[in-house]
């Protein structure tokens, strides 16, 4: 007899965040998985090449995987692409590593970390650091616009653990 295919916690809709963002259909409880993280596996050259290493748009579907991989979501991705970060997420995401040892089989799920109700959008800290100066420019870029009351204004993390972050 056929398993009957379980409807998915979460979609795709139109975020007050940016752009597109991913809501809870259903309640999500506190330690859930919410989703895997999907798209097709670059080596970070690779990615380097295909998308110039560039900083400066501020949106991107690579997902650091480990220190060979990442995952490009815009092939082969799936709805995880849409999570919107925030400086108060509900959520947060992690790797697996494989029990094999082959990082190109490890993977990146979002887990809930405190109970989610339906309707509410789908938000982890992306952990941004990049090695450049954090100009003006690039904080503009990596503008964060989650709206918490804490929010620090940029989606970039300071370069050194400890350091105070700045809007």
């Amino acid at each position: 007899m056929p398993t009957a295919k379980r409807k998915p916690k979460i979609e795709r809709r139109s975020s007050n965040i940016h752009g597109h963002g991913v809501f809870a259909t259903a309640g999500i409880a506190r330690g859930e998985t919410i989703v895997e993280y999907k798209g097709r596996l670059r080596t970070h050259d690779e990615a380097n090449r295909i998308y110039g290493g560039s900083t400066d748009t501020g949106h991107t579907f690579l997902f650091t995987l480990n220190d060979r991989y990442v995952i490009d979501a815009n092939h082969d991705g799936n709805v995880a692409r849409w999570i919107n970060h925030s400086c108060a997420p509900n959520a947060t995401a992690f790797r697996i590593e494989a029990d094999d040892g082959d990082p190109a089989r490890d993977k990146v799920v979002i887990e809930a970390i405190r109970a989610i109700h339906p309707g509410e959008e789908i938000t982890y800290d992306y952990g941004i650091r990049l090695e450049q100066r954090h100009s003006r420019r690039l904080k503009q870029i990596w503008a964060c616009r989650c709206g918490a009351k804490d929010c620090t204004g940029t989606m970039l993390k300071p370069k050194r653990e400890g350091r105070r972050r700045t809007a």
